[in-house]
């Protein structure tokens, strides 16, 4: 039998450490749902600071021409469920509006841990490009100087924020 652990010393030391585990258990759970109500909404919980710290781990100081995949894996190792998912950054809108992001104007002037913008595709980048804000700078494959990592005026960006 457990016993409340504030009102009893008739537990022995298994037991009250059964009983502390499930305390913070469930007050981690209520945590978590206060810090991201989207849980509540059957919208997938994303932990955006392991998706930043993830990203910033894995990036390099030049490119590897692999923005998708790094923002893939991080997304994934922050809680992230993601099954099927394009090859081409240009394509990552609906997967990231699928996993709780919205399409907001872009705020590159003020932009927020987590973050999110892609290049579309122009002709000499097919692919085009995904980035993400880490609270300090614009990171994909690589640790960026700024969000303009193409040298063209004709690029066209798409930002999103989680929402």
């Amino acid at each position: 039998m457990i016993y409340d652990v504030q009102h009893s010393n008739m537990m022995n030391a298994t037991n009250q450490n059964t009983a502390i585990i499930s305390q913070q258990y469930q007050d981690n759970q209520s945590a978590l749902t206060a810090k991201n109500p989207q849980k509540n909404k059957g919208i997938p919980y994303l932990d955006v600071r392991k998706f930043t710290q993830k990203l910033h781990s894995m990036s390099s100081a030049t490119s590897t021409k692999k923005c998708a995949r790094s923002i893939r894996i991080a997304l994934q190792s922050a809680g992230a469920k993601i099954l099927n998912h394009p090859v081409a950054a240009a394509d990552w809108g609906r997967t990231l509006q699928t996993i709780g992001y919205k399409k907001i104007k872009a705020s590159f002037d003020q932009p927020r841990e987590g973050d999110i913008y892609i290049i579309n595709r122009t002709q000499k980048h097919v692919y085009g490009h995904i980035a993400a804000y880490t609270g300090r700078q614009w990171v994909s494959d690589f640790r960026q100087n700024s969000h303009a990592v193409y040298k063209s005026d004709q690029v066209s960006y798409t930002y999103y924020r989680l929402a």
